[in-house]
């Protein structure tokens, strides 16, 4: 059965299908295997409305990456009021790290210009966020440290989770173990165990 158009063409599930089956497709195959075709087939919908409900392809990777993006910015928000915020954000950035999507969304932004754009803008908006609320966190412990600024423990994480999830991708860990173990230390210096 097709699902039907909607009234309101944000919130029609018909969108989601097709947002829903555009990153099927992405993981499975990679970003060159989403057609209008394959996303309706997928979909269940008529080709005609992907361009309905998107306009172009680029919209429709946008939406996608935006949805995404989107679930991982409320899950770093909702870290930051955990009673051991560091420790949070960090479980947020290292346990959410979606690397093939991700990895599908850098190479398609290496041919479109509007995909790079949304991605620089969403990265700016989460460091944005990071680095506000762990300035605040650490200034909040008295931790004051020429090495862990609030600006190197924020790109720490999200660098050192992101090359992690990269590599194991590719079957690499050594080392892992190591560079997990150092970002903890600094946690448990600043904010102690890990409680749950």
């Amino acid at each position: 059965m097709k699902p039907a158009r909607s009234a309101d063409p944000d919130n029609s599930p018909t969108r989601a299908a097709l947002l829903d089956a555009a990153q099927e497709l992405m993981l499975e195959e990679g970003y060159a295997a989403v057609s209008t075709r394959r996303l309706a087939a997928r979909a269940g919908a008529n080709p005609a409305l992907v361009y309905y409900y998107f306009g172009t392809m680029d919209n429709l990777f946008i939406e996608l990456f935006r949805r995404g993006a989107e679930r991982s910015y409320r899950l770093q928000v909702e870290a930051l009021d955990d009673p051991q915020p560091l420790w949070a954000l960090w479980e947020a950035i290292h346990d959410q790290s979606q690397t093939a999507l991700t990895m599908e969304f850098v190479a398609l932004a290496n041919h479109r210009k509007a995909i790079r754009a949304e991605i620089a803008a969403s990265s700016k908006r989460f460091r944005e966020l990071q680095l506000d609320a762990v300035t605040k966190i650490l200034a909040g412990y008295g931790h004051e440290s020429v090495v862990h600024t609030p600006a190197a423990v924020v790109l720490l994480m999200s660098s050192i989770s992101r090359f992690l999830r990269m590599e194991e991708a590719f079957g690499v860990d050594a080392g892992h173990e190591d560079v997990v173990r150092l970002i903890e230390g600094f946690l448990r210096e600043v904010e102690g165990e890990r409680r749950r």
